[in-house]
């Protein structure tokens, strides 16, 4: 798609956007009101869709009662889909479901995290759909991760600027038992994803603004320094997401679907709600290589 992005403000597509863009937080996080997407819609639209992603980080859309078919059409329109490595493959092998009550509870989306940073090309956009929500708790949470580079002084941004860190699947090594058989398939995911390097601080390949790119699920070190350095660091860099003035929060309800960019986020889905159920469904677009 060809979106312009001059500065923080989106350039318009081919046309006025047939939905109007409410902005919620100070730094991330906008709603869009007057657009069915369960309808068809111009190719205009879905890039003028992506620009306000891309400006707004966060786009909240309520009352999609969408079908899983129709979840993954939307998601094509932003690019190719991902296929999650720890998901089985079905009729819709682009759909990872997160299923969270009593029986299942959570692994791992509770910690501060952008998707998929352990695979060489990481995850671009996702698409999480609410089904299922327990009365109270079950909020996500997301951080700005420009803002918490900007937050950072200037001599520990010259610090960071050029440095890399290694990344790991390790919070997914647990679902490996000691079988050989499971071991098996342990060597099969090392040698599917082994240990990428990424940026430290990541420049937005349509904005060209940088953020902090390493998180506590997926970070191992900083490459190339003692490990008292690198966790130094490291503890610094993870803590800006925890900032309140870098964050933005969605309260779900059934039909609420939220499309995110993880090239200059991170979220933290709140587990509060155990043993209630809780269940969503995702997609998500293929990245590019950080640089």
């Amino acid at each position: 798609m060809n979106i312009n992005i001059a500065g923080d403000k989106t350039t318009a597509t081919a046309g006025k956007p047939p939905f109007k863009v409410e902005r919620l937080g100070a730094r991330l996080g906008a709603e869009i009101h007057g657009l069915d997407l369960k309808q068809e819609h111009e190719p205009a639209t879905f890039q003028a869709l992506e620009a306000a992603l891309i400006e707004h980080k966060i786009i909240v859309i309520r009352d999609q009662h969408l079908t899983t078919g129709q979840h993954v059409t939307v998601s094509r329109h932003l690019g190719e889909l991902e296929v999650h490595p720890m998901r089985p493959q079905g009729q819709f092998p682009e759909i990872l479901v997160l299923d969270n009550h009593k029986d299942n509870p959570v692994l791992s989306t509770d910690v501060w995290h952008s998707d998929t940073t352990f695979r060489k090309n990481p995850t671009k956009y996702t698409i999480l759909r609410c089904e299922i929500m327990p009365k109270v708790g079950g909020d996500t949470l997301w951080a700005d991760m420009e803002a918490a580079y900007e937050g950072l002084s200037d001599v520990f941004k010259g610090m960071i600027n050029g440095l890399r860190a290694v990344h790991d699947f390790k919070n997914f090594r647990v679902l490996f038992g000691k079988s050989e058989e499971d071991q098996a398939k342990l060597r099969k995911m090392e040698e599917m994803f082994p240990n990428p390097l990424h940026p430290v601080v990541r420049t937005h390949p349509v904005t060209r603004r940088k953020s902090t790119y390493v998180n506590p699920q997926f970070t191992l070190h900083i490459d190339g320094m003692e490990p008292a350095e690198s966790q130094a660091i490291l503890n610094v860099l993870f803590a800006q997401a925890q900032v309140p003035e870098y964050q933005f929060r969605v309260r779900w309800t059934p039909g609420t679907i939220v499309f995110w960019d993880n090239r200059s986020t991170q979220h933290y889905a709140a587990n509060d709600y155990y043993p209630e159920r809780r269940r969503m469904e995702r997609t998500a677009v293929i990245g590019d290589e950080p640089v």
